[in-house]
């Protein structure tokens, strides 16, 4: 395929770089399903703890290609940015509100779900004697898992599933809370400051501290393990030394490591402590990646790599205490002993976490579709989207950059009528965007924008438009609609060519794939030669196309030393004079976080070229372009205002933050150079796609759709990977997610015709 179009030919005398090994370059769409060696070493912490003991910087970044990788400072997996990545560090997981914002609230949202979690966890029957075999019921779910996956028994005999409907009408979920009268918001309304989580207790860090130099690990963990495992911290680490594991960056080398310091000869590969914290810690790896579950297989045959002497027992261990669920969603009985005309269905594990939120979230979609028509839309203009939001109370709607008018156009139809209406986006960007009558979904479940909620803690709307809706993870989308009241309506809309959430799902995918509910696939194309190229990458073509006012320029480079200089180049220089497009607004997106042209290089290079200075606080100086990850799979585009007392202080999208001097490290990262991951949902006039050889690996199309569709009005691709990018276009779909969703819709909704 050729290109789109030609450059300025190279300069001569381009600075060249070594290429980096190939397992520094991020990978771009996803990886596979993770095991012990291919998982990436991703969802690393704030502050990775490395072999030698030593705290690794921040500067171990998430690759982009993993389910959760960009979000941005090393974390995401979108833990407070880049997560998954081989050498990325997660953000701190599981910290105390400090006070209501929009951050804080969000996370309290979460802990409220993981309280509920709990619950469910205490009503299970307690775990069985550590080092006794099990009997019983336990016993009995382990044969089950067995027979079902060597064929011997249909998963019916085992497992409760819901059985896809075969005739008449779907079962209702239990009735829900009517939709709200109208009422004064019951939370505030204006924006607040973002705050950074509120550290552990200091006599908490201390004695973890102190258990943490007794076992040889890094002393810098020792908030990070404070917060995530409380005020007993310490006696939990002497107790079952392997709960280190659930510190973000934490790998089982090193956890094992810290085992034998503390245990001596007690500790063996065996130890149930052991096999229970690697079952958990595989699950999350997966989940990084976007997985809410895997086949039971695979956590098998990881714990094999792992050394563990018995892996079937460890998970028998794993599923008795609940530490792990057992699922075999989309079971039919077979009728007049006939065989199931459908293949065997895996068995699948999971965390309970995700569990909850996948089921949560399908009985919350089925309500809403099963709502009946809403007689208040006739008065409307009977548009496609109209017709269907007056008939079902869920919509989807899938278009690109331009259909985004039509479900906004739709919200104003709503306000003409009385109704309540709220546009929801991913990011402050797309807010911006579109002016002050969007909110960000994050915004809207904190209460910090939007209607606010009714008394009963529901949504105080008719209907709820969410624009760029893959960026949705299975425990958000949750969250919002389990908000939505009974009788309103949602339209998920967005575009499906581009890559998936940073968090674990693929909540759009799934709904789109169950055919469930009215889909509207926009008719409206987006313009210009950007909007053509794109529509092609989206069906696997790349095609040369014209481009007159230079809208798309291919320039190519031969190593990643000069694909740094030519973007330094295009960013300062021929952008801002052909185009008239500052430097400030032109966006630079690569593959990954590591390599000679990752995003460390480039940002380097584009700050020592757009804002020499020292670094005077924590490498930044005022005017720096910064990512902030405010927590995990949230990329904030900002700029660096001052350095005071109390921290950084951003200006993001025209919202003042401040982050903490002990969060700078974690949570930002310079900004002018970003991942795929970290620019979904957002778009700039400009963008530079930075594609060096060594990137080849980890492109796939939803990563090329992605990235070439964020410049507004030019696009340069800095190009160095040959044919590698016509193949991946045409040939590297996205990685798929092992997910649950959509047989869980179809269990309790009949497809739609």
């Amino acid at each position: 395929m050729t290109a789109p179009s030609e450059g300025t030919p190279p300069p001569t005398a381009a600075v060249r770089r070594a290429e980096p090994p190939a397992e520094d370059r991020e990978s771009a769409d996803g990886a596979a399903v993770p095991t012990p060696d291919t998982a990436a070493d991703s969802a690393e912490a704030a502050a990775d703890a490395e072999p030698d003991g030593t705290a690794a910087s921040a500067d171990a970044e998430a690759t982009e290609g993993t389910s959760a990788p960009d979000a941005t400072p090393d974390t995401d997996a979108s833990g407070a940015s880049d997560t998954a990545a081989p050498d990325t560090a997660a953000t701190d997981g599981a910290e105390k509100a400090a006070e209501l914002s929009e951050t804080e609230a969000e996370l309290a949202a979460q802990r409220e779900l993981r309280a509920r979690i709990e619950q469910r966890k205490a009503e299970k029957a307690g775990p069985i004697e550590s080092g006794t075999k099990l009997s019983g019921t336990a016993a009995d779910l382990l044969a089950a898992v067995r027979a079902v996956e060597s064929g011997e028994k249909s998963g019916t005999a085992y497992f409760d599933s819901p059985a896809r409907p075969t005739g008449g009408t779907p079962t209702a979920p239990a009735p829900r809370r009517p939709a709200p009268t109208p009422a004064e918001p019951v939370r505030p309304r204006i924006p607040e400051p973002a705050t950074a989580p509120r550290a552990a207790a200091p006599e908490s860090v201390t004695a973890v501290r102190a258990v943490l130099i007794e076992g040889g690990a890094p002393q810098a963990l020792a908030d990070q393990v404070a917060q995530v495992l409380g005020e007993q911290a310490a006696d939990a680490l002497r107790e079952d030394p392997w709960r280190l594991l659930a510190v973000p960056g934490v790998r089982p080398e090193q956890a094992d490591g810290f085992a034998r310091a503390l245990l001596g000869a007690e500790c063996g590969p065996g130890d149930e402590r052991r096999t229970a914290a690697l079952v958990g810690w595989q699950l999350e790896r997966a989940a990084l990646q976007g997985h809410t579950s895997l086949e039971s297989s695979v956590v098998r045959g990881a714990l094999a790599e792992r050394s563990v002497p018995d892996p079937d027992e460890a998970l028998q261990q794993a599923i008795a205490e609940g530490a792990v669920l057992v699922f075999q969603d989309g079971i039919e009985e077979a009728e007049d002993g006939d065989e199931p005309a459908q293949p065997p269905v895996p068995v699948l594990l999971g965390l309970d976490r995700y569990a909850l939120a996948e089921e949560s979230l399908a009985d919350g979609l089925a309500r809403l579709a099963k709502s009946g028509a809403d007689a208040r839309w006739e008065a409307a203009e009977p548009t496609e989207l109209v017709r269907a939001v007056a008939a079902s109370g869920l919509v989807l709607h899938t278009g690109g950059e331009a259909a985004r008018a039509e479900p906004v156009a739709l919200a104003g139809a709503a306000h003409a009528l009385g109704l309540r209406a709220v546009v929801a986006v991913h990011s402050e960007n797309g807010s911006r965007r579109l002016g002050p009558a969007a909110v960000t979904v994050a915004g809207l479940l904190s209460g910090a924008q939007g209607p606010g909620r009714d008394e009963d803690g529901a949504f105080a709307l008719d209907l709820l438009v969410v624009l760029d809706a893959p960026q949705l993870d299975v425990e958000t989308a949750a969250m919002l609609v389990e908000s939505m009241p009974d009788g309103s309506r949602l339209v998920l809309s967005g575009d499906p060519g581009v890559l998936d959430s940073a968090g674990a799902g693929r909540v759009f995918a799934d709904v789109l794939a169950a055919r469930v509910c009215p889909q509207i696939a926009s008719r409206t194309p987006d313009p210009g030669p950007i909007g053509e190229l794109v529509s092609g990458i989206g069906i696997g073509e790349l095609n040369q196309v014209a481009a007159p006012g230079k809208e798309v320029v291919i320039v190519p480079v031969r190593d990643a030393g000069e694909a740094v200089h030519r973007t330094v180049q295009l960013v300062a220089d021929s952008v801002p004079r052909a185009f008239g497009v500052p430097a400030e607004q032109t966006q630079v997106i690569t593959v990954g976080h590591g390599g000679s042209a990752g995003t460390r290089a480039l940002n380097a290079a584009l700050k020592q070229r757009l804002n020499p200075g020292p670094g005077r606080f924590g490498g930044f100086d005022p005017g720096d372009r910064v990512a902030y990850a405010p927590a995990l799979g949230r990329t904030l585009p900002g700029t660096v205002v001052s350095a005071e007392a109390d921290g950084l202080h951003l200006d993001c999208e025209g919202t003042p933050v401040v982050v903490p001097k002990e969060r700078v490290e974690s949570a930002v990262r310079h900004g002018w150079a970003l991942t795929a991951h970290q620019a979904a949902g957002m778009r700039w006039p400009a963008a530079v796609v930075v594609l060096p050889g060594d990137a080849a690996q980890g492109l796939s199309r939803p990563w090329i759709y992605t990235a070439f569709s964020r410049g507004e009005r030019h696009l340069s691709v800095v190009h160095g990977v040959d044919q590698a990018l016509p193949r991946a276009v045409a040939e590297v779909p996205a990685q798929e997610r092992t997910t649950r969703l959509r047989t869980l819709l179809e269990g309790l909704l009949a497809p739609a015709q």
